[in-house]
């Protein structure tokens, strides 16, 4: 198996839209396997990041119809490091042709995997994200995070000045935006709550309690003004994509959900201005487009979206900057009702990275696959043909759009 390290996103042009197909979606445990980490009970042991991984390479490969022999694919992605993929291609019981490790958020990797089936590398490649960091123990901010994550402790979460985690960033961001556009926290409680009910119909979500704004208020803060439940979930897990050239894919068993397009835009300077001042509205805008006009369409056709809810206030963002609502009304967007079923841009239909699973962006993307299947059940969204899900970061923004391939 020839090996390769970080494949590039491919350029986002016309010529590459819709030539390749997900045909395949599994994902692990999440509930279950962060229900039995809290308990703890005797004897407990926790999955190892092999065995999440292969669970979910199984439930895709059955998902999808077919047989290990036609894998001939394999991008690996992880957070903290992983086995290399020949190693796990052995575990997985398959033999492709070309393997590699490719990053770990979501967006990159599938691009890189679509552009290898357009270019005739691979027939069918399986995409397997994992993430073992809530059985580990492993801390997101405090005195301990910056030597943690192998970085200057100024580097990027500028420690010095109690920025010790990407929470504090969602803070600042928050506190400017409700200065500016006269929100409160209160307000903002409308956004969790929104994902938390559409959590509450996914059987496999972490959270699926509703609660209510006053319960919402008396919650603790993570990063004043930010309450718990407007932070992501920290868990244990692994998603696998299967995908396969979009003329294969119509003989399988599912409707394929076609890749049409896809983005990228980064802060290049002033990352503290753009991403506190400017929300990354740039960059959204920017990126947004790149990926509409490579799948030839529009954002008034996109039906659903899937945004990378790492805070409350950064879905906001999202929400805004690809032009699904003006700038400064998001909140009033989402309180009216426009964020869920019958609304305007139904938004992270499984509970999202608050209330359903942290999986860097990879726990979007089935969401995204059994609604454009119309296999949602109670959360589904009527006649959806088109969807767009978005990583990003601080200072980076990865959108990909969807269509539904029959």
């Amino acid at each position: 198996m020839s090996d390769a390290r970080f494949v590039k996103m491919p350029p986002a042009i016309a010529e590459a839209s819709r030539k390749a197909s997900i045909v395949g979606i599994g994902e692990t445990d999440f509930r279950l396997d962060y229900r039995a980490e809290r308990a703890r009970a005797q004897g407990w042991e926790p999955a190892t990041l092999e065995q999440l991984c292969k669970k979910a390479f199984d439930r895709a490969l059955a998902d999808s119809g077919l047989k290990h022999s036609d894998i001939d694919g394999l991008a690996m992605s992880y957070t903290y490091g992983g086995p290399e993929a020949e190693d796990m291609a052995q575990l997985f019981g398959i033999e492709p042709k070309l393997g590699w490790i490719n990053g770990h958020v979501y967006a990159g990797p599938l691009p890189a995997a679509a552009g290898k089936i357009m270019e005739g590398e691979a027939e069918v490649i399986a995409l397997v994200f994992g993430i073992a960091n809530r059985s580990a123990g492993r801390q997101f901010g405090g005195m301990t995070f910056s030597s943690d994550m192998a970085a200057p402790s100024s580097y990027y979460y500028h420690h010095p000045w109690g920025w010790s985690s990407q929470a504090a960033h969602w803070a600042l961001m928050a506190q400017r935006y409700f200065a500016r556009f006269d929100q409160s926290e209160e307000d903002l409680g409308h956004v969790p709550m929104a994902v938390r009910a559409h959590a509450a119909m996914d059987p496999n979500a972490v959270m699926q309690k509703p609660f209510t704004i006053d319960e919402y208020m008396a919650s603790r803060y993570i990063v004043r003004p930010l309450h718990l439940f407007d932070i992501c979930l920290v868990t244990d897990g692994a998603v696998c994509l299967i995908i396969s050239s979009a003329e294969r894919a119509r003989d399988m068993p599912h409707v394929p959900v076609d890749i049409a397009g896809w983005g990228e835009s980064m802060i290049k300077q002033d990352k503290m201005k753009t991403m506190v001042e400017e929300r990354l509205q740039p960059q959204l805008q920017a990126a947004g487009n790149q990926a509409l006009a490579m799948a030839g369409l529009n954002i008034g056709d996109i039906g659903h979206f899937e945004g990378y809810d790492a805070s409350s206030i950064h879905l906001v963002n999202q929400v805004e900057g690809f032009g699904f609502t003006p700038p400064g009304t998001g909140i009033d967007f989402c309180k009216d009702g426009q964020m869920t079923l019958g609304g305007r841009i139904p938004t992270n239909m499984n509970g999202g990275n608050m209330s359903y699973a942290y999986m860097q962006g990879w726990g979007q993307v089935p969401e995204i696959v059994r609604q454009l299947r119309h296999e949602a059940g109670p959360r589904q969204i009527e006649g959806l043909r088109s969807s767009m899900s978005a990583l990003t970061q601080t200072d980076t923004v990865h959108p990909v759009v969807y269509t539904r391939g029959d």
